[in-house]
């Protein structure tokens, strides 16, 4: 078990909570070897985690991260690799469109606080 992390060593190394990896367990993310009470991930785990983390951070859903791991163990890697690709362009059009709204709102606020700025110094 040289290659495996505890559950403790797996919070430590992502910097999650224990409830998140326990939630991550319930929603069938992750499935580490189960010895008694004790957790031990292995490499599997631990590369899922990764692109787990990964894919919130770009904005994708749990369940959009589930249900594209599951395409690795159903239809293999060039599957999975095509709806990633789907994925990923579905997001940037999101994200594109999040920055263009914050771009806006941002200027209105900018302009905002100008005009009280003069009305303060007058």
């Amino acid at each position: 078990m040289a290659d495996t992390l505890t559950f403790k060593e797996m919070c430590a190394r992502f910097d999650v909570t224990p409830r998140t990896l326990r939630y991550y367990e319930y929603i069938e993310l992750l499935s580490p070897q189960k010895e008694g009470r004790a957790r031990f991930y292995g490499p599997r785990e631990v590369a899922r985690m990764t692109l787990i983390l990964r894919g919130r951070r770009f904005g994708f859903s749990l369940e959009e991260l589930r249900q594209w791991l599951l395409i690795y163990d159903q239809k293999g890697t060039d599957e999975q690799n095509r709806v990633w690709v789907e994925l990923a362009d579905r997001q940037l059009g999101v994200l594109e469109k999040q920055r263009d709204e914050l771009s806006v709102t941002i200027d209105d606020l900018r302009q905002l606080r100008n005009e009280v700025a003069k009305s303060v110094g007058d």
